[in-house]
């Protein structure tokens, strides 16, 4: 197979895959190196290289679970707050087994737009990348990820695009 046939394959393969279809298999670190790196491939204006990727793995990623729930319990009025979608909070995150943190890093030399799309061709990257590798993954943008902002120290030019899971596929 020629590199197009090859390349226009995985394109067509990549879709999100949620945690409830990931096995408990380890990825492997290689594997998230080469996921990591392919997101730093990406095209971006300037080379300001906008996007911030911090990984979640075993208890930090536990962590990661109980203050998402804490967030989402605090934030919530009372009369909205649902426990089957606090419950899946912490699933979704426990069930994958690895999740990464999206951030952009406004440089102030280009356009915020185009630093977003840079990162979020770094995300598509990642997609690709996870699908050559029969990794299931998706990204998720909930509201609450904007209170993340001290446990991933996010700066003032900064925003917090949402959370990458990952998992190994049957």
């Amino acid at each position: 197979m020629n590199k197009a046939d090859v390349l226009k394959e995985i394109i067509e393969q990549r879709r999100s895959i949620f945690p409830k279809d990931y096995t408990d298999a380890e990825i492997s670190q290689e594997v998230i190196d080469e996921i990591l790196h392919s997101a730093t491939l990406a095209p971006n204006h300037k080379r300001t290289k906008p996007w911030r990727f911090k990984i979640f793995k075993g208890e930090e990623k536990a962590q990661l679970a109980l203050e998402m729930q804490a967030i989402y319990k605090s934030t919530q009025p009372e009369q909205l707050f649902l426990e089957k979608k606090y419950n899946d909070i912490g699933f979704k995150i426990n069930k994958a087994n690895v999740v990464v943190s999206i951030v952009v890093n406004f440089s102030g030399m280009v356009p915020e737009w185009e630093e977003i799309a840079a990162t979020s061709m770094a995300v598509q990257n990642m997609y690709l990348t996870c699908t050559a590798n029969n990794i299931g993954c998706y990204w998720s943008s909930p509201g609450i990820v904007s209170h993340l902002k001290d446990s991933l120290t996010i700066e003032e030019n900064q925003k917090c695009l949402g959370l990458f899971y990952m998992g190994n596929l049957v």
